[in-house]
């Protein structure tokens, strides 16, 4: 079955998945949307184009909706998506609040409707392997990661209007607090969270660098990292390191990097495991795939997902926790105290 798609929001990553379904033979766009004006790719302007999601999701029937948009419309646009009966690829974050996330997830429930989130890093086989071998070293885990971002010009600019909603920490700690889940495979306990607003051009109440600790129930912490903006240093600006009592496992990039590069966020050089005794071993990643390549096989999985009827349950409880433990980071910056899980329902 080809499965028709509308794309909602052409920024950097809606771009991308257009490019994914222009490619595929599994999907035909049916239309694009975006509220403003944009530049679009050679491949993508034969498109019906609109600007009004409503009134395109209502004329055009799609089996399916990408939802690239800000965060603040991922909950709406997504819920709107599945009630007109379609299917929902969501960027991350999964919505602005806990309660938002778990109304997509019962919507999609109550609904039948797939539902991906847009995990990119779950179909990178380096850190896929990443995961398989810091699971195979044991817990309890240190988790070190993070993803400072030296931005300027354009890319400054995206960042602004990202934290008009949503902090640094949120927006790019999804991701790595979904790595630290699948590895320790534990719920979380507790989050502390600090965060400075460094620069003029943001709200008074926003900050562009913060970082936090979570502490899992089998006594994993976890540290994460995050800042944009052009004061930030390109310095130590891509940590990823796992530890567990047996070793570590490491991703190492080359010294050529540079922290405002898309790339860079996904791709790494090398993988060096760490074991107790046994010294450690490299394992190159020269031929992994570029950004636009993991786009393609993220959306290749939506595909699957769909027409395989592929159980996602765990996949959106997984989007709802990851959240949850952020948000918990940015409730701690903000009121200066630690945020506990205690028995509070994710």
């Amino acid at each position: 079955m080809t499965i028709r798609v509308l794309v909602a929001g052409l920024g950097n990553m809606g771009r991308s998945h257009a490019l994914a379904y222009h490619k595929d033979p599994a999907f035909q766009i049916v239309g694009l949307v975006n509220r403003s004006a944009v530049d679009l790719p050679a491949e993508l302007q034969g498109y019906l184009l609109s600007a009004d999601y409503s009134e395109a999701l209502g004329r055009l029937k799609p089996d399916l909706v990408c939802v690239a948009t800000y965060s603040d419309t991922h909950a709406d646009y997504a819920c709107a998506a599945m009630e007109a009966g379609a299917h929902v690829f969501v960027e991350k974050p999964l919505a602005t609040t806990v309660a938002d996330a778990r109304r997509v997830r019962d919507c999609a429930v109550r609904t039948g409707r797939k539902v991906v989130v847009g995990y990119i890093l779950r179909h990178h086989p380096s850190w896929i392997r990443l995961i398989e071998e810091a699971r195979a070293l044991g817990g309890p885990y240190v988790f070190r990661l993070n993803l400072n971002q030296q931005s300027g010009g354009p890319t400054w600019e995206v960042h602004k209007a990202l934290m008009q909603t949503t902090p640094p920490i949120v927006d790019c700690g999804v991701h790595y607090v979904d790595v630290m889940c699948q590895i320790t495979d534990a719920k979380p306990v507790e989050v502390r969270g600090m965060g400075l607003r460094l620069s003029n051009e943001i709200a008074p109440d926003m900050y562009n660098y913060g970082h936090f600790q979570v502490l899992f129930e089998d006594g994993s912490l976890g540290w994460y990292e995050a800042g944009w903006g052009p004061m930030m240093s390109d310095t130590a600006f891509f940590v990823k390191d796992v530890v567990s009592p047996n070793g570590a496992v490491s991703i190492r990039m080359p010294e050529s990097a540079r922290s405002d590069d898309i790339d860079t966020h996904t791709k790494t050089s090398l993988l060096r495991v760490h074991r107790v005794g046994r010294g450690h071993e490299d394992l190159s990643m020269a031929d992994e795939p570029g950004h636009q390549e993991l786009c393609d096989r993220e959306q290749a999985f939506v595909a699957r997902a769909i027409n395989e009827g592929l159980d996602l349950t765990r996949h959106m409880e997984d989007a709802v926790q990851s959240l949850a433990i952020c948000l918990a980071a940015d409730e701690s910056v903000r009121s200066g105290e630690p945020v506990k899980f205690g028995t509070v329902k994710l």
